[in-house]
This record gives C-alpha cells, sequence and structure tokens, in this order.
C-alpha cells in the first residue's frame, strides 16, 4: 500500500511528502488496522492574512474494509499540521482496535456461566455433558387449533375448516381429478357419511366411509391407517 499525497489549490514539496511518508508508518498503522486499502494526505491553503496561524491544513482519510476514518488539523505550517492530524488518526485507530478487541475477548461468557445468564439453557456438568432438569419443573402448554401441545409436542402448521355440499361418489371422483390430488374428502349424497375418495393402483380408485358408533367410547380407535389399502 502507497501513501498518495495530494494538494489542494497549492504545490506539496517533495521533501514534505517524504516527510509525510516518514511520519506516517505504515506498519505501524497496519498492526493497529490489518484490513487498510488505501492511505490518502490532502494539504490545503488558507490564504487568509487573519487566518494565519492555521492557514495550512492537512486532512487524513485511511479506507479500509470497515468504516472510513479521517483525520484532519490546521496550523501555521504544513509540519505542524501533520504532526496533529497524525496523533488524532492514531487516537482513532487505538480506539477501533480495542473496540474489536472488547468484541472479541471482553465479556464473553464459559459454558458453566451461561445458564446464570441465559433463562432456559441446559446446564452442563464438568464433563461437558447436559444435566437433566428437575422433574417438577412446570411444561410449557400450548394451544394449537383444537389440540393443547404440552412442550414440543406434535407440529400442527395448518387447520381448516371447509364447507362442502353432498355429492355424489361420480362427482368426488371428478372433483379429485380437477385438482389433480390423489384423494378427496367429501359427504356422500346418498350415505350422508364423510368420505375419502383415492388413488390406487394404475385406473383403480378407492373409497372410505366414516360411520359413527353410538355405542363406542372416548378410547375406540380411529380411522386412521394407509389410504393404498
Amino acid at each position: 500500500m502507497d501513501i498518495v499525497v495530494k494538494g489542494r489549490k497549492t504545490e506539496v514539496p517533495e521533501r514534505f511528502r517524504k516527510h509525510v511518508a516518514e511520519k506516517l508508518k505504515l506498519d505501524k498503522i497496519q498492526r493497529l488496522d490489518g484490513k487498510v486499502i488505501s492511505l490518502d494526505v490532502e494539504v490545503s491553503k488558507e490564504h487568509n492574512p487573519r487566518q494565519a496561524d492555521r492557514s495550512d491544513r492537512v486532512e487524513i482519510t485511511l479506507r479500509t474494509r470497515g468504516p472510513v476514518i479521517r483525520a484532519e488539523a490546521s496550523a501555521g505550517d504544513p509540519y505542524a499540521a501533520l504532526d496533529l492530524a497524525t496523533g488524532k488518526l492514531e487516537a482513532r485507530l487505538r480506539k477501533e482496535h480495542d473496540k474489536r478487541h472488547d468484541r472479541r475477548g471482553n465479556g464473553r461468557l464459559t459454558a458453566a456461566e451461561v445458564p446464570d445468564v441465559v433463562p432456559g439453557v441446559a446446564e452442563l456438568n464438568a464433563n461437558g455433558q447436559p444435566v437433566p432438569r428437575d422433574a417438577d419443573q412446570s411444561v410449557p402448554t400450548t394451544r394449537i387449533g383444537s389440540l393443547e401441545v404440552q412442550g414440543e409436542g406434535p407440529l400442527v402448521v395448518r387447520e381448516k375448516l371447509h364447507t362442502a355440499a353432498p355429492m355424489t361418489l361420480d362427482q368426488a371422483l371428478y372433483e379429485m381429478e380437477l385438482v389433480g390430488h390423489d384423494f378427496y374428502l367429501f359427504v356422500d349424497s346418498e350415505t350422508k357419511q364423510p368420505s375419502v375418495v383415492y388413488r390406487r393402483h394404475a385406473y383403480d380408485y378407492g373409497v372410505i366411509h366414516l360411520e359413527t358408533d353410538p355405542l363406542a367410547g372416548t378410547e375406540a380407535g380411529g380411522a386412521g391407517g394407509a389410504l393404498g389399502g
């Protein structure tokens, strides 16, 4: 990386350019920020006699992969202005360096300290294995649709309610082909029963009718199972 020195409305003597290279130690800057892309120094001069004590102004612009860092200063000559601007630049570089160091190191928690700070995190023993929680701790209950789920429980991602007019088996087959599904839920117009028509092999179809048993208890099995039977 080279230092680019330029003048704005003023000539920059070669002696000053060499002084800039000696003053701005690139190795020192790169130790504080190893991602430096470019370093520009701009010199300008104020010709107003009333501002003779700060007629020379130096602005240093350091571009890195992070935020751009700038430092500027004015003095009675460009060398003094460069000294002041360099001091400001180094102070800002140290500040950014210390901030990055703090984010990487200070404030980190050990694995043993995490449960004390973050609620709900499993505790670890000396071997790094999770420690079982007490059985009497309450398990959160969530209501999903018509289900009450304890802990993680079954995952119900969607619940739908459809209003359907009763239809014949032929109409149900036609509707299934129309929507391109492998099964179709409908109410049979003849039996008034909830039914499912489904595709089997080749061009064969099957139908399942669901009939309510008034004598069955609440523990009776449902009509679950594979449709392909």
